[in-house]
């Protein structure tokens, strides 16, 4: 009996079941959450026989995947609201339901409200409600023929100045020239002849852009980009047959070579830096920062893109703006680098590979970054090639400013400021120098020390740092010992990043933990040994002498706060001055191996040094020559310059030093 009922029930359900008649609700449902997962797949299969008839399962996939994909649409949210109550439909019935569709696009968020209608459809063993389907439900005043248009607004590219309002980046404009073909006479051969002189393009170039499949008689060949004041080129270029000039915008930079490593260059960008950035809407015709400030703050001087979606008929005409957001241009720049100071320091060095670096001791506010040889920016934002640059063995294309180099006798003062501090020195004591100006410890085997040919056989801190005595500084090394040496060198910054927008290699004593030995332990004393520095630390490394024990804080941008410090009570005031006296003695002194930097009316203080690079004494090396001063009445510049392959050692570089000293000063 039971068993019987259980066959009943079950039988009344599934006739309850299969009486129960499809809802268009359910339909209408389904297809917001495929729409919603982007489903367009699912989303076809219930449209309506009408609609699918008038486009393809592919068509209609392609084209919702294609809009969304140009649109960037992310997040796409679809909502909704029924009705309370259930009602019931006839089969001749199109009901209507309300729907609400959210996105956020590359013209920010979007919004459309709009109504779905649905059509009953008897099929052969089935039937359904079926949503009925045209343009507008992708989005409304969308017609058949229309289409979606992106337009991706631009935002300006920030630029960049120096202290005093001087541009070193700008947005300015180029010459492009080219050749039309029908304005070309007689003379075309004589005329690509010269343009491949004056451009720097090869004669074959030239005809390869000539010969392009698109090219007609009246059609214009750009060829090259002109600086807008190159007006030597472009009046040498104007006169020829067949020449035609456009202007462009483009990325400048007034200030070319002197500015070229610290302010960089933009250029075109690449397969891989498009990969690099992706995500961040660039697109293959775009220009990035390729090296320099413009590469460190692309994401600041780019902006922020802004863009516009829109409706255009079949002749890409505007028949509706869905949404619209505004570009954020980029942000400008104000640096600390003074233009006067950069440009005084590249005139001077830039026939030879260098380095340099000029700040304020009192604020750290850096004030130049040089490096030499370099290169026209201008010359690489509308190429990506370097080409011209690399035959030169001077290698232009390096940066130096960022690189660590052997200080030479610049150290020194270091070592005197730990010696004093650990109380290994006392300043007034002579040590005795071998009158053969040479010195060792007898478990040094072969090794021994030199310095520089003097008078002087006792001499003190102050002598030792005026005559640049390696002895003196060989001895009080071993006194200080590895340990302690090696402690109080933190307070200078070494083995650290320094605090820098513009990455600097730090700098180092050893290559290892600790010295390997006594002979890298005195070779160190004086800046030799595995001890590597940058132009802009050391010139770091001078500022507590002027502030009393202050490490200042380089700073670059104009709008951080000044005289930060970055390492605090490095050295005694006491120290300091002690220091500071014997290097205003290395210029003023008769003898003082810095007297070629003496200006009458400003005193400066500085050192001279010169690092060999050899592996050892028998051998015959280059050296590179240093020069570190600052003025001592109200200091407000320091500079630090090394000069690579020096034939007189320092004295190719305190000339040099000296003479943007009175380009400075001279009138003051």
């Amino acid at each position: 009996m039971l068993r019987k009922l259980i066959l009943f029930i079950g039988l009344i359900v599934l006739l309850a079941a299969c009486s129960e008649k499809p809802k268009p609700e359910t339909t209408f449902e389904r297809y917001m959450k495929a729409w919603e997962q982007q489903d367009f797949q699912k989303m076809y299969s219930l449209l309506t026989d009408e609609s699918q008839k008038n486009i393809t399962e592919k068509d209609f996939v392609e084209r919702y995947a294609k809009i969304y994909s140009d649109i960037e649409a992310e997040n796409l949210k679809v909502t909704y609201q029924l009705p309370e109550e259930e009602q019931d439909y006839e089969e001749e019935d199109t009901p209507q339901f309300d729907f609400h569709v959210k996105m956020d696009t590359m013209a920010g968020p979007l919004e459309i409200n709009h109504k779905a209608s649905l059509a009953f459809e008897e099929q052969e063993d089935s039937e359904r409600w079926s949503m009925k389907w045209n343009p507008e439900m992708i989005f409304p005043g969308m017609k058949e023929g229309y289409a979606i248009k992106p337009v991706v607004l631009k935002p300006v590219r920030g630029e960049i100045f120096d202290t005093n309002g001087e541009k070193l980046a700008e947005n300015g404009k180029v010459q492009e020239v080219g050749l039309v073909p029908a304005w070309m006479k007689e003379d075309r051969e004589e005329v690509k002849k010269k343009l491949s002189e004056l451009l720097d393009i090869s004669v074959e170039e030239i005809n390869a852009q000539l010969d392009q499949s698109w090219v007609k008689e009246d059609s214009y060949v750009p060829l090259a980009i002109i600086p807008a004041d190159d007006e030597v080129r472009i009046d040498a270029i104007r006169p020829m047959n067949g020449t035609r000039f456009v202007a462009k915008d483009s990325r400048v930079y007034p200030l070319k070579e002197s500015f070229a490593h610290l302010i960089g260059y933009v250029g075109e960008i690449t397969a891989e830096e498009l990969e690099k950035y992706k995500g961040k809407r660039y697109t293959p015709h775009d220009y990035v920062g390729k090296k320099g400030l413009e590469l460190i703050l692309e994401d600041d001087l780019r902006g922020e893109l802004g863009g516009e979606i829109l409706i255009v008929d079949s002749d890409k005409t505007n028949q509706a703006i869905l949404a619209t957001k505004e570009p954020v241009n980029g942000k400008d720049f104000t640096l600390t680098i003074d233009a006067s100071v950069q440009s005084l320091l590249y005139n001077q060095m830039y026939k030879e590979a260098g380095a340099a670096a000029a700040l304020n001791p009192m604020t750290g506010e850096v004030l130049a970054l040089v490096s030499t040889p370099a290169f026209n920016p201008n010359d690489l934002v509308h190429t990506n090639s370097t080409k011209k640059y690399q035959d030169n063995p001077l290698i232009p294309l390096r940066n130096r400013f960022t690189k660590t180099y052997a200080p030479g006798s610049t150290f020194k003062p270091i070592t005197a400021a730990i010696g004093l501090k650990t109380d290994a020195i006392d300043p007034a004591e002579e040590k005795a120098i071998p009158a053969n100006n040479q010195w060792k410890k007898d478990s040094w085997g072969n090794y021994y020390v030199t310095r520089v040919k003097s008078p002087e056989t006792q001499i003190n801190l102050q002598d030792a740092l005026v005559y640049s005595d390696n002895i003196y500084f060989a001895m009080a090394m071993l006194d200080i010992g590895a340990d302690a040496f090696l402690q109080e060198s933190k307070g200078f910054g070494f083995d650290e990043k320094i605090p820098f927008p513009y990455y600097i290699e730090p700098s180092s004593l050893t290559n290892e933990d600790n010295f390997q030995n006594e002979v890298q332990l005195v070779d160190t004393s004086y800046g030799q040994g595995q001890v590597e520095m940058s132009a802009l630390h050391l010139g770091l490394s001078y500022t507590p002498f002027i502030t009393k024990g202050k490490l200042m804080k380089p700073i670059l941008f104009a709008d951080e706060v000044k005289s930060q410090t970055w390492k605090e009570n490095i050295i005694s005031e006491e120290t300091a001055n002690t220091i500071t006296q014997a290097l205003i003695q290395v210029i003023e002194h008769p003898n003082g191996s810095g007297k070629e930097a003496k200006i009458n009316g400003l005193q400066l203080a500085g050192k001279t040094g010169t690092a060999e690079l050899k592996a050892s004494k028998e051998e015959k090396g280059k050296e590179n020559g240093w020069f570190v001063a600052w003025n001592t009445e109200n200091p407000s510049l320091l500079v630090s310059m090394m000069i690579e392959d020096v034939q007189n050692g320092s004295k190719d570089v305190t000339p040099k030093v000296k003479a943007v000293f009175e380009g400075l000063y001279a009138n003051q």
